[in-house]
């Protein structure tokens, strides 16, 4: 938001004509005092005091405007439903426009690259720690589900071979599915194994 002026005969006047203008407290305005204001000799020549305020950024705006201007480089016409979970710190954003699947990259490349330097502008003065969730076109949810089916199929083989299977390289969070589903399973076991790109899974055959 830009910079507004407000006046009155104290700064404290101003300040007060900036949150009835903004119509929030004090303590979500940023201001700049460009005039103190004097009541002058004996009461005559008074200046008013003078300030240029405007509303803080919330989270929301700084993810929203970050979002806007990548998108716009992108050339991408898509905007951004942005939900923030402030109990659990977790930022869930979901990109809607008719050609945003071609955001999404081979397996979710593109996506994940979006998200993590959504991170780093989110956290970068944070105090506290904001996970962050892009999306679209459900494709997070889709892509669970291939790689919990993947999963299903790859115990079933080993348990049945008895032999370890190593999956192709996944990004952390695709690990940590195939982690997840299999870890009820009482006949195999699974490990990471491998140096980031290249990091798998591998899942064993318990015996």
């Amino acid at each position: 938001m830009e910079y507004k002026e407000f006046s009155g005969k104290t700064v404290d006047d101003a300040i007060t004509e900036a949150q009835v203008a903004f119509g929030t407290t004090i303590d979500k305005i940023e201001y700049e005092v460009v005039e103190e204001g004097s009541s002058g000799l004996l009461g005559l020549f008074s200046k008013n005091a003078v300030i240029k305020a405007r509303c803080k950024d919330t989270l929301a705006d700084t993810v929203n405007a970050f979002i806007s201007e990548m998108l716009e480089k992108m050339e991408m016409p898509a905007e951004a439903e942005i939900a923030i979970d402030e109990e659990e710190k977790v930022i869930n954003i979901n990109l809607n426009g008719e050609d945003t699947g071609d955001l999404i990259g081979k397996r979710g490349a593109n996506l994940d690259a979006m998200q993590y330097l959504i991170s780093i502008v989110v956290n970068k003065n944070s105090e506290d720690y904001y996970r962050v969730k892009l999306d679209t076109k459900e494709f997070r949810e889709r892509r669970q589900k291939t790689l919990e089916n993947l999963a299903k199929n790859v115990a079933s083989k080993v348990k049945k071979t008895r032999r370890k299977v190593v999956l192709e390289p996944m990004n952390p969070y695709e690990r940590r599915v195939i982690h997840s589903y299999l870890q009820a399973d009482k006949n195999v076991t699974t490990k990471s194994e491998g140096e980031e790109p290249n990091r798998r899974v591998v899942v064993f055959y318990k015996r």
